[in-house]
Parts: C-alpha cells; structure tokens; sequence
C-alpha cells in the first residue's frame, strides 16, 4: 500500500485522525484519495475536530455468546461520513441524531489501531 491510504493508516498508528480537503477549502474528503473528486484538485491533510453526528445505524447480532455490536456512519463536522462503531451505549440508547466524538484505540501486534465513537451530550455538536 502506498500513497494516501497508507498515509491514513500511518496517522491512525500514531493515534492521530486526519482527513483531506482541497488545497485552499472546502468539505473533508474521505476515503483517503490523490486528488479532490471531481475536480482533480489537490489535496491537503488536517486534523478535524472528531466531532460528529451519528447518520446511521444498525446492530449486528453474532453468535452466542459473543454481544450484538453496532456499525454506524457518522458525519464529521467538517463534512466527511467515515464508518465505525459507537462505545458505551446500548440499542436502546443508540440514534440517528446522537452527538459523538471520535477516538482511537490503539492496535496491537495483530490487530490494526480501530477509529471509534464515544456518545457526547446532545447539546454538543
């Protein structure tokens, strides 16, 4: 893997979100790409606010005794939609609407650092 997508996964190792815009402004762009879609334009990496709005959701249900975990797409204040999971919240809990901020948890020697939600207060985004 070379170019932006290791970029992206080389930030995400060191704990560090980032994302792409056009040079100059304009809404994030995710996934990591070379040029701005579109217009060809180039990019630039930035660190957003992590800050975000769940846009969807679902729960997966695995075999017992394994707990159902949920998949949700969340829409970052600075424009992008990345998928992950929201933490410490259950089904009855979990909505479209919910205000989140994004964290990473580290990896391990076999497992790659994973980009997660925490639920933040309704007030805050």
């Amino acid at each position: 893997m070379s170019g932006a997508a290791q970029h992206w996964d080389e930030a995400l190792a060191a704990g560090r979100l980032l994302l792409q815009r056009p040079v100059g402004g304009g809404p994030a762009v995710f996934p990591p790409r070379e040029f701005a879609p579109g217009s060809g334009a180039a990019l630039e990496w930035f660190e957003p606010s992590g800050r975000g709005t769940v846009y969807s959701v679902t729960w997966i249900q695995r075999r017992p005794p394994e707990a159902p975990h949920n998949v949700v797409l969340v829409d970052l204040a600075e424009g992008a939609r990345l998928m992950g999971r929201v933490e410490g919240v259950g089904a009855e809990a979990l909505h479209i609407g919910m205000a989140v901020q994004a964290r990473i948890v580290p990896g391990s020697a076999t497992e790659p650092p994973l980009l997660v939600f925490d639920p933040l207060p309704e007030d805050a985004c």
